[in-house]
């Protein structure tokens, strides 16, 4: 259970924070469930969805941003992640991205909680764009890029799976 207080960021419905290692039930409930990774790589173990979460907390101390943990505002369960990744750093370039857990799926939380991401991405880091991929099998998080304004680029090898996944970039006045 998650304070208001704590959330450095809101939208209608959703709260954002910063991980931390006290996080570790909620970062194995996402990542370490099977339905929730199993297009990008998963399903990981105990170990890796722990060394994930070593990796976000890293990633804000190092970068100011990573993966957020998102809360549902009415009664602060825990629903997923979304946020950033350095893509091309020089250029101000960085990856949008979005976990949810399957109980949130269909409810118009990604795209919110994206948009978001979107907005403090320009406004406070000064993002020039975005870019996101997603699993070629993976319609809903297309629609999502679709809607949030992000145009197909190209294809890109995802290690993770192995596969050439299909690639969005959106320009930070779009």
């Amino acid at each position: 259970m998650c304070q208001a207080h704590a959330y450095f960021m809101e939208t209608q419905r959703l709260g954002f924070r910063r991980w931390s290692m006290d996080d570790l039930p909620l970062a194995m409930a996402l990542w370490a469930d099977p339905e929730v990774t199993r297009l990008f790589g998963g399903p990981f173990s105990d170990e890796a969805a722990r060394e994930r979460l070593a990796r976000e907390i890293d990633s804000m101390h190092t970068h100011k941003f990573q993966y957020w943990p998102v809360f549902l505002l009415v009664d602060q369960d825990f629903a997923g992640c979304c946020g950033l990744r350095p893509y091309k750093p020089t250029e101000r370039i960085y990856e949008l991205g979005f976990h949810f857990r399957p109980l949130y799926w269909g409810k118009g939380l990604a795209t919110e909680a994206a948009q978001a991401v979107i907005s403090h991405a320009v406004d406070t880091l000064g993002a020039k764009g975005l870019f996101a991929g997603h699993h070629p099998e993976n319609s809903a998080s297309r629609h999502v890029l679709k809607k949030l304004g992000f145009e197909y680029t190209h294809d890109e090898r995802y290690e993770p799976t192995s596969e050439m996944h299909p690639s969005y970039l959106r320009k930070a006045s779009a």
